[in-house]
């Protein structure tokens, strides 16, 4: 598997070996070695999440309170979506910064995401399949958002496509907002509690 960290801290790529044959192609997804050799500590699986989404739909920006916060290792098993990730850790070095990645069902690319961060994705063809491993169980009372068109953000999604929103996500603060109204993880609280992880 190839590991590479991403520009904003908390960010990996693994793009697994494929085996095709025949009958099709087999790839180790995820392997909690070569997860823990690059991040650091493992993964705690506590919930799975899969979202199905038609071409230009934008999901996000989303992001749990820490701690414990929820960190996620993202897939795209049909279709293709264009996976971003923004920092909206108060204090920290990249605040504000997003990177983004095409994630696929040709490469069949895995992205993790670390507590705190913000997360995001386009669907760039209709029944993009998305995957989720979360760190974390859905908790809707330490769930946020920032707006994913936030102007001073400037995500970028694809251009000729108005993006398909749901209600919340319309409707999110941007992030300057949410900084105002105290929703904002900080650098250091995140960096002290990926600290205590095993």
């Amino acid at each position: 598997m190839q590991v590479s960290a991403l520009p904003i801290e908390g960010v990996w790529s693994f793009t697994p070996v494929l085996r095709p044959d025949d009958r099709g192609v087999f790839l180790e997804a995820f392997t909690q070695d070569a997860f823990a050799s690059a991040v650091g500590h493992g993964l705690n699986l506590q919930q799975m999440n899969v979202s199905v989404s038609k071409q230009g739909t934008v999901r996000g920006v989303h992001f749990a309170q820490v701690a414990p916060g929820q960190a996620k290792y993202v897939q795209c098993f049909s279709g293709a979506i264009l996976d971003v990730v923004v920092d909206i850790r108060i204090g920290s070095p990249t605040y504000g910064q997003w990177t983004s990645i095409q994630l696929d069902d040709r490469t069949r690319t895995g992205l993790y995401i670390a507590e705190g961060l913000g997360h995001a994705f386009c669907a760039l063809t209709d029944d993009a399949t998305v995957g989720y491993l979360c760190s974390e169980p859905y908790a809707p009372g330490r769930e946020h958002g920032v707006n994913p068109l936030d102007p001073a953000l400037a995500l970028p999604w694809p251009e000729g496509t108005a993006a398909l929103l749901s209600p919340k996500d319309a409707q999110a603060p941007t992030l300057a907002e949410a900084a105002e109204l105290g929703l904002l993880p900080t650098y250091d609280e995140c960096q002290q509690f990926i600290r205590t992880l095993p």
